[in-house]
């Protein structure tokens, strides 16, 4: 099996998985078949293969490529050798020690453009259960039963939201996957479009059951085409197996699935501006109430769920509601998917039970901050979430431990940082994106955000004054009791975290004019260290505004009116005679 979602696809999988198909049919292994899958998860270490061998434990093969795949089926294959010298057995066995793959449990696992076998790993016997023995309040009452939250950021009762669209009147209902995953650092629906997608379509038929519902949109960005690629696949194969479509497995139940893009407009992951997406309409958010509960997509009752909450429904159902609240907290229940990414060794996908330690998935899945240096913040929630500082690694992650510590779950993305990031900047990051996102209707957000970001600009030009921290914090306010949208209203968390959390780095870019981190680059300055110095005027030559002055055997000079603090020279410098201070 090759690892063909967009990680390994970018990393080089294509290659390899050509390469092990040439080779085979070359030498008429006709009992060895290759696969494509999806996600495995351990994405740092992409392009993978994973060779299976009936009775056998599987062997995985990391950082591929069509050389060494020549290799593995020389040696192994035919050879009967395990290629010890491709594996990564240590960091891959602490990667999913404390994993437990409930949403993500068929990516790597199947061949996403197989719905047979999908079906052989019980995919649509949750359906067939559902309709041959179950009504659609016995359903409802299961879902309620097993604790399941939305994943998509808020974490509001599923059970719930069934029963609330169950109970709504009108002659046409909808259901809508909110597949629509925007957020900096985030990768989880993508990975479970593009590795399991059957498994979205037989929940998402699950719950038209549930709330009366003959017809389904599933929103995904445009920016994943392969995803969508394997959407379309396995839409037209659910229909031609009849899991879609007219008399569904023979039980009067008629619900069929249709694919609608975004065009990355980061708003349209607000229910309310996704809805008008589908509708055609430019995708501006609306106040609420009325909930899409009640008047949704063509002002007909809506239930929208994002893709890893609807991931988690055929395994309920065929595990039973007292199964999925066993694994969690008592107001968490089951799994949380995460994109780990940032200054963190084992970066990739994981699955861990809600209330696992931010300590145990940053040191434990994740194998610690590279090169051994000190952990110094996570962000999670993307630009909605906020930073949580060292001092709190130990926290556990769930739904009201995130909040209670001023961040958010948000939708999965789990950015780590070490000592070398500027809180202040990271701050900056996330509210530029925000104000390159907003969709503009409300002048909360559309103004306030902008001008919170120009006082940001302003701390890092080296300009900042200390009123403006006072200023930042009642603007923060204002805009999460004002704006329209949760866009708008979740927008300061970033800042309001750091400011909370890291008030010292701002005080040193607004007092001593300095960045701890060294990022900054108005905050930056270049010294030539005297003792060290030689004089080889390697960093002369280099040095793009000839800001660098010395003769040769000569202590050199750094002029800061002309540097433009690129750091060639401390990247040149042989002899380390060149600090960033």
């Amino acid at each position: 099996m090759v690892g063909m979602a967009t990680c390994g696809i970018s990393a080089g999988a294509r290659p390899v998985l050509e390469a092990l198909e040439s080779e085979i049919k070359n030498k008429d292994l006709h009992d060895i078949s290759v696969s494509q899958t999806g996600c495995i998860g351990f994405c740092i270490y992409e392009p993978i293969v994973e060779v299976c061998v009936p009775d056998q434990e599987k062997v995985t093969y990391v950082d591929m490529n069509p050389e060494k795949a020549k290799r593995v089926v020389e040696e192994h294959l035919i050879g009967g050798h395990i290629v010890k010298e491709f594996t990564e057995d240590q960091h891959y066995e602490e990667f999913y020690k404390k994993q437990k793959r409930v949403a993500l449990r068929n990516c790597g696992e199947i061949d996403p453009e197989s719905i047979n076998e999908y079906i052989a790993a019980d995919g649509y016997k949750a359906l067939e259960l559902v309709l041959a023995t179950m009504g659609p309040d016995q359903l409802i009452q299961i879902i309620t039963e097993s604790g399941l939250r939305g994943r998509g950021g808020a974490g509001f009762p599923t059970g719930t939201k069934w029963g609330l669209a169950r109970a709504a009147a009108g002659d046409k209902k909808y259901v809508c996957c909110n597949a629509d995953e925007g957020d900096p650092g985030a990768f989880m629906d993508r990975s479970i479009l593009e590795g399991d997608p059957h498994t979205l379509l037989e929940a998402m038929a699950i719950a038209g059951f549930a709330i009366g519902s003959d017809q389904g949109y599933i929103y995904v960005r445009a920016e994943y085409p392969n995803a969508i690629k394997r959407l379309h696949i396995a839409i037209d194969q659910a229909r031609n197996k009849g899991f879609l479509g007219k008399n569904i497995l023979g039980s009067g139940f008629d619900f069929d699935i249709e694919l609608r893009l975004g065009s990355g407009a980061f708003v349209c992951g607000e229910e309310t501006a996704l809805i008008a997406s589908i509708e055609g309409k430019r995708g501006e958010p609306r106040p609420r109430p009325p909930y899409p509960a009640s008047k949704g997509i063509f002002d007909k009752p809506t239930l929208i769920n994002n893709v890893e909450t609807y991931a988690n429904i055929p395994q309920i159902i065929l595990n039973g509601a007292e199964w999925f609240a066993g694994m969690g907290t008592r107001e968490s229940k089951g799994t949380k998917v995460f994109s780990l990414v940032g200054k963190i060794t084992n970066t990739g996908l994981v699955e861990i039970p809600m209330g696992t330690t931010l300590r145990e998935i940053v040191e434990d899945v994740g194998g610690g901050i590279p090169d051994g240096k000190p952990f110094k913040a996570a962000q999670t929630g993307g630009p909605s979430g906020g930073c949580i500082p060292a001092h709190l690694i130990d926290t556990p992650i769930d739904y009201e431990n995130l909040v209670s510590i001023g961040a958010m779950m948000g939708s999965g993305g789990l950015i780590i940082m070490d000592e070398d990031t500027c809180m202040v900047d990271i701050a900056r990051y996330f509210l530029e994106f925000t104000v390159e996102e907003s969709c503009g209707l409300c002048s909360p957000c559309r103004i306030g955000t902008k001008r919170l970001l120009e006082m940001l600009d302003k701390i890092i030009l080296g300009k900042g004054e200390l009123e403006d921290l006072d200023k930042m914090v009642e603007l923060c306010y204002y805009l999460k009791d004002n704006a329209l949208c949760a866009l708008g209203q979740t927008s300061p968390n970033p800042v309001l975290s750091t400011l909370t959390y890291f008030k010292d780095e701002y005080w040193a870019h607004v007092v001593d004019k300095r960045c701890p981190a060294g990022v900054c680059k108005n905050l930056l300055s270049y010294r030539v260290l005297t003792d060290k110095c030689i004089g080889c005027t390697a960093c002369a030559k280099a040095c793009p505004a000839d800001a660098i002055t010395g003769s040769v055997k000569k202590v050199h000079f750094i002029d800061d009116e002309k540097c433009v603090k690129c750091g060639v020279c401390m990247d040149i410098c042989r002899f380390d005679a060149i600090v960033k201070e």
